[in-house]
């Protein structure tokens, strides 16, 4: 019995370490709360800063080579949600972006995808006037390759199939916008 006790009290805490998870959080972004103005679109009627948000992730795994970011409203009237953000070619050994990082303050080698808006770089929060307040999903992704093999002009659905395709960990914050 005091065998199947040790191993079964091994098991629990080899369980434990290996279950360690990644965790974002956000100066800019509070988890379930509504997004600030700074962050939301401007233009499509909406009048906001359009900066990206700052975010600070840890407790990826040892073995991550890059990491990419996407930012999605999965309640977009669209039948598909809409993509906000992607940037992938993130090196390994960066832990935050700073508020308004989007747009030429990325680090060396950071590629960010065409979003949903048409254009490469951050799109805020724009639901339609009325619509009951959207979610935006913020997930920073650990990545098992260097670099993916595309550039600024790949689509958020291509960027989204190769982080996918090469996930170790993810962590996400959710927040909602409505107007």
């Amino acid at each position: 019995m005091r065998f199947i006790t040790t191993l079964l009290t091994l098991s629990l805490l080899g369980a434990t370490a290996a279950q360690a998870e990644m965790k974002l959080t956000s100066k800019d972004l509070t988890p379930g709360k509504a997004m600030a103005d700074a962050q939301v679109f401007k233009g499509f009627g909406c009048e906001g800063g359009n900066v990206s948000p700052q975010l600070s992730w840890s407790g990826a795994p040892a073995d991550t080579k890059s990491f990419a970011i996407m930012a999605y409203d999965p309640d977009a009237p669209t039948g598909s949600g809409w993509w906000h953000w992607t940037v992938f070619n993130l090196p390994a050994d960066t832990a935050e972006l700073a508020s308004g990082a989007s747009g030429g303050k990325l680090p060396q080698g950071a590629v960010e995808g065409r979003t949903d808006f048409g254009m490469s770089g951050y799109g805020g929060a724009c639901p339609p006037a009325g619509d009951q307040p959207h979610r935006y999903q913020f997930t920073v992704y650990a990545l098992k390759l260097d670099k993916l093999p595309l550039d600024e002009t790949a689509p958020a659905a291509m960027v989204g199939f190769f982080v996918r395709a090469n996930t170790l960990d993810q962590a996400t914050i959710e927040v909602t916008y409505g107007r």
